[in-house]
């Protein structure tokens, strides 16, 4: 069993370099492998320090796939790399154009029943916040990878607002279909 498994960093943990682009496959992969090697059940009959540390062990690399695999948390981790202390639930935009544009995006959530066609309408928005996302993912790589970190946090404090856009269309998406069939 390897020990220093707890200490690696994410990315060290799964062989992939340190950046914001992320082949997801190959995470995939590298999860898939790593929890097979320290999944629990093949400790059953070992000794409890043994049994404890495989325990630990696929925390850690749950912990980290599911980090590596967002791309939020992702970047929150990268900047946490570089010692920028982040609190996803208290970090927010000042950027007034931008809160507005998620208002308006709110309000039209908050009554695309009235539309002639509110799946539409969700589609349309869906397609325009995943735009808005990679175009701030690009944003905040390329401001990680020229050590511009404040402009980094600011990417990723935007980026929160998309995901979370994002899960708002995709349930208010389900439930109308939902009530139509």
């Amino acid at each position: 069993m390897n020990d220093d498994l707890l200490t690696r960093n994410f990315f060290d943990l799964f062989h992939m370099p340190v950046r914001y682009e992320m082949d997801i496959d190959q995470l995939q992969q590298e999860y898939r492998s790593l929890a097979q090697a320290v999944h629990p059940d093949k400790y059953a009959s070992a000794g409890d320090q043994e049994r404890r540390i495989s325990m630990q062990q696929t925390s850690w690399i749950n912990k980290a796939y599911q980090t590596l695999k967002n791309p939020v948390e992702r970047a929150a981790y990268l900047l946490q790399m570089k010692n920028i202390d982040i609190n996803l639930e208290n970090e927010t935009t000042m950027d007034a154009a931008f809160l507005m544009q998620q208002m308006e995006l709110r309000e039209l959530l908050e009554d695309v029943r009235t539309q002639a066609d509110p799946l539409a309408t969700l589609d349309t928005e869906l397609k325009n916040v995943k735009a808005g996302m990679q175009e701030l993912a690009s944003g905040f790589s390329e401001a990680y990878q020229a050590d511009r970190l404040e402009d980094a946090r600011e990417a990723l404090r935007k980026m929160q607002f998309m995901q979370k856009a994002h899960k708002e269309i995709d349930t208010l998406t389900a439930k109308i279909e939902d009530e139509l069939f």
